[in-house]
């Protein structure tokens, strides 16, 4: 096992941002440059607070156990964390609609591990939950930086405001549940599994939200946060990976669906963006073929595996998917409809599982 570093993680990829900061409309260029620059300051900025040692964050005293502890801070266009305190937890919803849709956002996120598999905040001892909205000018990103969501309010041409879409919360926060469990390491296929997590457990709280069965859903990650002059729905789909945009500027979406497509990439940490659409697909080929509430059975195998102690840090694929089928045959059974649906899940995007 190696070990690794808690990552600093955004929703938006490197290589898109590459992309966009090449783009012939200048505005449009200049936004995805200022947001690369951001973001490398604060990927390295991250990599100091993990060297040096960051203070101990606790659950707070009057914060009783099960329930959500939210603070909302307003970076105001600049780049100092938190920012002023404009919400706390049970406080009035303020008139600044970003405020409060980062508000429901965390609460929705918090509910969803709490109701669906008892976890008190992302790290399981009622973590405080802070986010900092109106980030930066111009910046086309959200991330989670191991303490903390930001939101940028995007660029009106390409991006939206990133607090428009919950499953973007969910997904940032869910980055914070793997770092207090799992781990992964931010590379490879082990950075592929860890942006996966990130998108079935923000699309789960985006469902759960809506009360969507899998059949309802969408399995859009980041739908609303496109402009629309874009052509495009979302940043990714789980349900058919490498069709969620196509935009002579944004470029084509270049997740593969199987590993017959695998795509093999010195960028974005070895593609950790680009192929979790395989492991994205085969739990949306598991849910779907459960049927029902995805975040219950399909989403408790996930967690069970993320959680359980036994997926090493550079877990691969492989590694995970037979995993997966280990937490299914020790919660349900062998030969049930859950231990048939995770094989043929797995065999359709073509990896083992045994």
């Amino acid at each position: 096992m190696t070990a690794t570093a808690p990552a600093f993680c955004t929703i938006v990829p490197p290589h898109l941002l590459d992309h966009l900061a090449r783009a012939a409309d200048p505005d449009v260029a200049a936004a995805a440059r200022r947001t690369l620059v951001t973001d490398a300051a604060n990927r390295t900025a991250r990599r100091l607070t993990t060297v040096m040692g960051a203070a101990a964050v606790h659950a707070a005293a009057d914060a009783p156990a099960g329930t959500p502890k939210r603070t909302i801070y307003d970076a105001r266009h600049g780049t100092a964390l938190p920012g002023r305190k404009v919400r706390a937890e049970g406080a009035e919803p303020t008139k600044d609609a970003t405020v409060n849709r980062a508000y429901a956002g965390l609460g929705a996120t918090f509910e969803l591990f709490r109701d669906a598999y008892g976890r008190d905040s992302i790290n399981g001892s009622g973590l405080p939950l802070d986010a900092t909205v109106h980030y930066d000018e111009d910046y086309n990103n959200a991330f989670w930086n191991g303490d903390q969501m930001v939101f940028g309010d995007g660029d009106g041409r390409i991006f939206l405001d990133f607090t428009i879409a919950v499953d973007v919360i969910g997904h940032e926060l869910a980055h914070g549940v793997t770092q207090y469990t799992a781990n992964l390491a931010y590379f490879g296929q082990s950075g592929a599994l860890n942006e996966s997590m990130s998108d079935v457990f923000g699309s789960l709280v985006k469902q759960k939200a809506l009360g969507h069965t899998a059949e309802q859903a969408d399995w859009l990650i980041g739908a609303g946060l496109l402009a629309p002059a874009v052509q495009g729905r979302a940043l990714r789909s789980m349900k058919a990976p490498g069709t969620a945009y196509d935009d002579d500027v944004l470029g084509k979406d270049p997740q593969p669906a199987t590993m017959d497509d695998y795509v093999h990439t010195g960028s974005d940490n070895g593609g950790v963006h680009i192929n979790s659409g395989i492991p994205n697909h085969a739990f949306y080929l598991f849910a779907t073929e459960l049927g029902g509430n995805a975040w219950e059975r399909a989403g408790q195998v996930w967690y069970d595996v993320l959680t359980g102690g036994r997926l090493a840090v550079d877990a691969d694929f492989a590694d995970f998917s037979r995993l997966t089928v280990t937490a299914v045959r020790d919660r349900f059974g062998v030969g049930g409809p859950e231990d048939d649906a995770v094989v043929k899940a797995w065999s359709t995007v073509g990896l083992p599982t045994e």
